[in-house]
């Protein structure tokens, strides 16, 4: 029977893969205080607690996959677990077809034989060429395994009927982001510290979302009725360069200085996107509500607080 109201997110059994990433420790936050039974996965062992049960697990491995399924049955899944790599390596091929693709099959098999899922968000990346594009190629191996991992979502609900939901995500900055190599923690990390940071032209034009928006906009997608099988941009709609966002930086933190644009290469076949915000708010009644000033404020903010406590190791000296 066809559902005609949102579902409600408290007191389901909820998974989240890739949970101790940087967009996943923010959703675990987010679902712990909506009242969740709280499952997520990582490689490494973490101490559980009242709110959330750790699961140790390989991804890319069909029979952990489906040992972990039976164990938690979860009524919704979060999958975030991703390698994320930019660089262009032909070394990056296996490694995200393991961790990237491997693991969204896994998963969508063991869900889909066992049954009793109402949700499954399939998290996607701007990286990811548009459907329907013509000719459209992948620019990393990053980037082709989160296309096929989303074909394979697209896939399984048209022939399984498999609840699934794409979320497209665009360029995620906020506190607490693990990867210090990013562009934002990377250059905030370097002023605060009084390091020269290395920089590329800047002139990608780059569309921006903060991660407790992002996080906002997951947990109403995994909600949402009639969704499925439909792709939501979660993103601003809005392009801002990079130099626009080095500006940005050095206005907060740097004022009167210049940026030294230009000592790094660009990297080939950088992408420019920007979020389909209208289609995303008739289908999902959501819009950001942090701006990129206030973004990078807060952000700044936290990662003064974490340097000054000594609790970041930045490698600055």
């Amino acid at each position: 029977m066809p559902e005609t109201q949102d579902l409600d997110l408290a007191e389901r059994r909820v998974l989240v893969t890739g949970a101790s990433g940087f967009i996943g420790a923010h959703l675990c936050r987010a679902l712990a205080s909506a009242g969740v039974r709280l499952h997520a996965t990582s490689r490494h062992s973490r101490p559980g607690s009242e709110a959330l049960t750790w699961h140790r697990i390989d991804l890319g491995d069909a029979g952990e996959v489906d040992k972990l399924v039976g164990a938690v049955r979860p009524e919704i899944v979060f999958h975030l677990a991703s390698y994320v790599a930019g660089a262009r390596s032909v070394e990056l091929v296996p490694l995200t077809f393991h961790a990237n693709l491997a693991s969204t099959v896994h998963l969508l098999t063991a869900l889909t034989q066992q049954g009793g899922l109402r949700r499954f968000v399939q998290v996607g990346s701007l990286e990811e060429p548009e459907p329907g594009e013509p000719l459209a190629v992948p620019s990393s191996p990053y980037a082709a395994a989160k296309m096929s991992a989303s074909g394979y979502a697209r896939m399984f609900h048209a022939l399984y009927d498999t609840p699934v939901v794409l979320a497209r995500l665009f360029m995620v900055y906020g506190p607490a982001q693990n990867d210090l190599k990013k562009l934002i923690p990377y250059l905030i990390l370097s002023l605060l510290e009084g390091r020269p940071p290395k920089l590329s032209s800047g002139t990608r034009e780059v569309d921006w979302i903060y991660v407790d928006d992002v996080v906002d906009g997951l947990m109403r997608a995994a909600a949402r009725n009639s969704l499925g099988g439909r792709r939501v941009d979660l993103g601003s709609g809005r392009l801002v360069t990079i130099r626009g966002v080095v500006e940005e930086l050095y206005r907060q933190l740097a004022p009167g200085e210049a940026a030294p644009f230009g000592s790094l290469e660009d990297r080939p076949m950088e992408q420019v996107r920007r979020a389909r915000m209208a289609d995303t708010e008739a289908l999902l009644g959501w819009r950001p509500g942090t701006s990129l000033e206030d973004g990078l404020r807060a952000t700044i903010a936290w990662y003064r607080q974490e340097l000054e406590a000594g609790r970041l190791d930045t490698g600055g000296g």
